[in-house]
């Protein structure tokens, strides 16, 4: 008899795959839609700022989703310190010389900058603006949450699971933080640590570990191999698996899950290495630029101000490219369920 599912059943069997909106990026109507989209696509797990407004939206997107019973976790994202995922880039339009050729515009992946500055709701801190602006008036503006804050916000919002990100060299900051979050661990269904690599990582998770131990959920060790670059091409996946790796013979307690530069080619790469859906393995993926800029060439034809769930040929376009991703990691899983969920609305799942 089949286990029925959960996010959890996808973590232990090593398809679990989560979204990344952004810790920064609070375009609330693409969050929705997204948020929306890959719910109908079988995913796990979603991930956003912790900003009340950006989790209405994804909560209103996996609502509309209402035909899936079965509904994802709602995570969110908090900082210990300085990190590139929190920030924003920002300029003073009046100092960008009229005959600019503005190749801020052209790499900006979230479409962020137009002649009136920065987008700041699209904008999610990738940072690929500063080092290209020909004047160099570009800046990043990068914010941490507080303790006491997130204390507050835990205490007033109803989600499933936290992400933390740290960074080698942070353990005090990570200590007062989780004095904050530990009164409230036992709502939590999972506790996520986001990392990047370093020569002392395993001794800085091994600190972490000992430092919110015991522990009343499910733990995700994120690997964040090259952060918020899964749209620049395939190697980008390299040094998120290599990080795995490393975790992974550590064998410290958690699941490890994969971030930072995963796209169409990482559940390629590791069926080639032996390292998906296999004991001590990796657990999941996570998807974060690569996720988004997959259907955002989509959601611009959108009407405004029109929900995706109301024009049934854009959900279904949207679905289908969203399931290109996530079937890739759970198709022998989900495709019926998936499936099933577009047919009740009169829309076939197409590759």
């Amino acid at each position: 008899m089949n286990k029925p599912y959960s996010p959890l059943n996808s973590l232990e069997e090593g398809h679990w795959f989560k979204l990344i909106c952004g810790a920064s990026y609070q375009d609330l109507p693409t969050i929705r839609s997204l948020s929306l989209a890959y719910t109908l696509a079988g995913v796990d797990c979603i991930d956003v700022a912790a900003d009340p407004a950006v989790i209405t939206a994804a909560k209103e997107g996996i609502a509309a989703a209402q035909n899936r019973p079965d509904k994802p976790w709602l995570m969110v994202s908090l900082n210990d310190g300085e990190d590139p995922h929190f920030r924003k880039a920002e300029f003073n339009p009046e100092r960008c010389p009229s005959n600019c050729p503005r190749p801020c515009e052209s790499v900006c992946p979230a479409n962020a900058i137009d002649h009136q500055g920065v987008i700041d709701q699209r904008c999610y801190g990738c940072g690929r603006c500063l080092p290209i602006c020909p004047h160099q008036i570009i800046v990043a503006r990068s914010y941490v949450s507080t303790p006491t804050a997130v204390a507050e916000f835990l205490q007033k919002t109803d989600i499933d699971a936290i992400e933390i990100h740290t960074q080698v060299g942070h353990l005090e900051d990570f200590k007062r933080l989780w004095r904050e979050i530990q009164p409230w661990q036992n709502r939590l269904k999972l506790l996520a640590i986001s990392c990047q690599d370093h020569l002392d990582l395993i001794d800085y998770l091994t600190a972490l570990y000992e430092t919110i131990s015991p522990l009343s959920c499910p733990l995700i060790w994120q690997t964040d191999g090259r952060p918020m670059s899964g749209d620049l091409g395939k190697g980008t996946t390299h040094p998120a698996i290599k990080m795995a790796q490393k975790v992974i013979k550590s064998e410290l307690p958690g699941y490890v899950q994969l971030a930072g530069g995963t796209n169409h080619h990482t559940v390629t790469k590791l069926n080639e290495m032996g390292l998906l859906k296999t004991q001590n393995g990796i657990s999941g993926i996570a998807y974060g630029s690569y996720a988004r800029t997959l259907l955002l060439p989509i959601l611009e034809g959108l009407k405004s101000q029109i929900p995706l769930e109301h024009d049934s040929k854009f959900l279904q376009a949207t679905v289908s490219k969203a399931y290109s991703l996530v079937g890739q990691l759970k198709s022998d899983f989900l495709t019926g369920r998936t499936s099933l969920a577009l047919k009740r609305r009169g829309q076939p799942l197409t590759d």
